[in-house]
């Protein structure tokens, strides 16, 4: 019993405690009164250093909001489009033997790049080169024959003339001069063919590019034209990289290319953290693709560091459109609220006020805005959170400078994400 009395006693002396020490806290944290504010405390001779004229409360933390601000700047900003794009070789062939046989040499290294009409390959050329002293023994011995059917004819045209012998029988002689004559020719065809198939048991490279790895190795037995190939050649110089757009956004990029104009493509890697190599629009498709609303474009690269791959995945930014002399204010400042977009701009150097925008292209380091600020306007780019319309601030930090060079990365974006509004050519609508 007295162990159940005792702590219920000690319950009760704990919410005690917990309850004066709320009650203190409340206490110490609620707003002074303007008696007891410190200008007024020392002006009606409150003693120094009293607690209720020392109490902060929370109207203590009113007053400048420390901000960091930056300028609006004048420049020229490029427009880019990004989009998901896949190299592709210029050329791909798949080496084949076009002759049965054995292979007994391979005269290439895997990956290495090889000219047109290089040797790679060898296939037994024996049965060919005995196919081909078969074609031309036959070839010979019919040339003996025809020699001889053309001397018999000039015999029956002398004969003939002195009326020694028949008109049927200088027709016949005639007959076979020309029966030999064809065959020679089938025979010259036979001697040919044979020929060509003791070259093709030399397998030569078909064009110049890289080799891949080797799918054959010497003593297997080949047919012509077998599923198996010997090994892959892919011409990645020059290569090719295609990809997509929207045909929303296809008036800017048709117009400049159809007036004959270079657009630069990019190719950035998967991460569009790196780029690897630049070029230029080279082609488009005829039609636009129903299921996905989009038109396939095609860039060209010329490719000498070979960074490039065939079926690789890489992040396109293709330069539609250049922006002269455009406001551009730095994306950090633009706030997004119940009337659309605005920012904080100083009112001389300790009050800010609101400013309504209507934005165009943005990088997402910069934005073009197309108005609502002008060349040197102070945008406040931190702080932003505590501000309100005539809000007092205390500049920390005035940054004098902005990035020369706008639009020139494009990273954390999406797949599809563009670099322009919806619809503009020149300009941007927010």
């Amino acid at each position: 019993m007295q162990s159940s009395g005792s702590r219920h006693t000690r319950r009760w002396l704990s919410g005690l405690l917990i309850l004066l020490l709320s009650a203190g806290l409340a206490w110490w944290l609620w707003p002074a009164s303007p008696a007891h504010a410190p200008g007024a405390a020392a002006g009606k001779g409150a003693p120094a250093g009293g607690r209720g004229g020392n109490r902060p409360g929370f109207g203590a933390f009113a007053g400048a909001v420390p901000v960091r601000v930056a300028p609006a700047t004048l420049g020229d900003f490029p427009v880019y489009y990004k989009a998901l794009g896949t190299v592709t070789a210029t050329n791909t062939v798949n080496v084949r033997s076009r002759v049965a046989g054995e292979l007994v040499k391979i005269n290439f290294q895997e990956g290495q790049r090889v000219k047109a009409g290089d040797l790679l390959a060898e296939i037994d050329p024996r049965s060919y080169q005995i196919a081909l002293q078969q074609a031309e023994g036959t070839l010979a011995q019919n040339q003996a024959q025809l020699k001889n059917a053309q001397l018999d004819l000039q015999r029956y045209k002398g004969l003939y003339a002195e009326d020694s012998i028949a008109k049927q029988t200088l027709d016949t002689a005639e007959a076979l001069v020309g029966q030999y004559q064809g065959t020679i020719k089938t025979n010259q065809a036979a001697v040919n063919d044979a020929k060509l198939n003791l070259e093709f048991t030399k397998i030569r490279a078909p064009i110049s590019g890289r080799l891949g790895l080797r799918q054959l190795d010497v003593g297997n037995l080949v047919a012509a034209n077998d599923t198996t190939a010997l090994v892959v050649i892919t011409q990645t110089q020059p290569i090719s990289v295609a990809f997509t757009l929207p045909e929303t956004n296809l008036t800017p990029v048709l117009t400049r290319f159809r007036s004959g104009a270079q657009l630069p493509v990019e190719a950035w890697d998967r991460g569009d953290t790196q780029k690897q190599a630049d070029g230029v629009l080279r082609s488009l498709d005829n039609q636009i693709d129903v299921t996905t609303g989009t038109l396939k474009f095609k860039g060209f690269f010329e490719n000498h560091n070979e960074a490039l791959f065939p079926n690789q995945f890489v992040n396109v930014h293709l330069l539609a459109d250049t922006l002269r002399n455009v406001v551009l204010a730095p994306s950090a400042a633009i706030q997004f609220g119940t009337n659309g977009t605005f920012v904080y701009v100083m009112e001389g150097d300790t009050k800010v006020r609101i400013r309504n925008l209507k934005l165009g292209a943005s990088d997402g380091d910069q934005t073009v805005v197309l108005e609502g600020l002008a060349k040197g306007d102070r945008v406040v780019l931190e702080g932003t959170d505590r501000l309100r319309d005539g809000s007092d601030v205390e500049v920390v930090d005035d940054s004098a400078e902005l990035p020369t060079t706008p639009g020139q990365h494009l990273q954390g974006q999406d797949k599809n994400d563009l670099s322009t509004t919806e619809g503009q050519s020149g300009k941007a609508d927010a």
